[in-house]
């Protein structure tokens, strides 16, 4: 996430480790500050970090707001740190193949929606069935992008190219839908959907479900092999510093908010969730050695 001042702008820059940082910059380009709030767990842990002293919430009134991209940001997160430090957060997403963002929210807070990136910016956008149909508003499929910023194909290899791309149309391999405003929601990947009995769950709903515990302050979910449904849900789970939970409580309000089939078969409580460069989470990474 990128803190903004209004008289301030921001660049990225690649460390030797091939990692981004954001460093903020005067117009004269003298450092001022740095914001390194790279991923879902950064922004846990600074919300769970010690209140800001009154110095530090002087320097905080002067920031305009700040932006989230990268990976979906979940929605108890953007409403407690907006709470939290009165800085409204612009998410919004971009992708490799559309060289810079492709969604993004409106600055002004009356006209931006909590849980999706935004409305297509710079690009036209559509939601697909399996045949490539476009389909209509509220009906959940594969985001596709079309326009000038959009890659015409990926350096040598072709069959790649010609699965991904059709009629100057990228298929993102996001699932998600468009409401009746234009606005575009994210609810997972496809290679990451989980295929439990023959419907479709989406990993992200089992996360923000779990996000909404008190205890909670990171969970990723998983799909992993089941011989009666195909698949059955992992949930991971890092508890925060000081807390306890059990498996019984995590039943219990797993319950509450999903329904007994969306109910996480398997939980582990880990230290920490894998994560690439980028801070996302590397869910498929969660399976790997697992055996129930």
């Amino acid at each position: 996430m990128i803190v903004y001042n209004c008289e301030r702008r921001w660049f990225e820059k690649q460390d030797e480790a091939n990692a981004y940082r954001r460093t903020l910059l005067k117009p004269r380009s003298w450092p001022v500050a740095r914001v390194r709030v790279e991923s879902r767990e950064d922004l846990a842990y600074l919300l769970n970090a010690p209140d800001p002293s009154p110095g530090e919430r002087e320097a905080i009134r002067a920031i305009r707001f700040a932006r989230s991209a990268s990976a979906p940001l979940p929605p108890e997160q953007q409403r407690a740190f907006e709470s939290r430090f009165g800085i409204a957060i612009v998410e919004a997403m971009g992708l490799t193949e559309s060289a810079s963002i492709a969604f993004c929210n409106p600055l002004e807070r009356a006209r931006q929606k909590i849980g999706s990136p935004g409305l297509p910016f710079g690009v036209e956008a559509r939601v697909v069935d399996r045949d490539g149909r476009a389909l209509p508003e509220n009906e959940r499929g594969e985001i596709q992008i079309r326009g000038p910023s959009v890659t015409i194909g990926y350096r040598k290899a072709p069959d790649l190219t010609a699965s991904s791309l059709r009629d100057g149309w990228l298929s993102t391999g996001d699932l998600g839908y468009r409401d009746a405003d234009g606005f575009y929601f994210i609810t997972g990947r496809l290679k990451e959907l989980i295929i439990k009995g023959g419907e479709n769950i989406a990993p992200r709903e089992i996360d923000e479900a779990l996000l909404k515990h008190p205890a909670v302050l990171e969970a990723a979910a998983v799909g992993v092999p089941d011989r009666a449904y195909g698949q059955e849900i992992l949930a991971c789970i890092v508890v925060k510093p000081d807390r306890t939970l059990t498996r019984d409580e995590v039943d219990a309000h797993c319950l509450r908010e999903l329904g007994r089939y969306k109910c996480p078969r398997y939980v582990r409580f880990v230290d920490e969730l894998p994560k690439g460069p980028s801070g996302k989470v590397q869910r498929m990474k969660l399976a790997e050695g697992f055996a129930p």
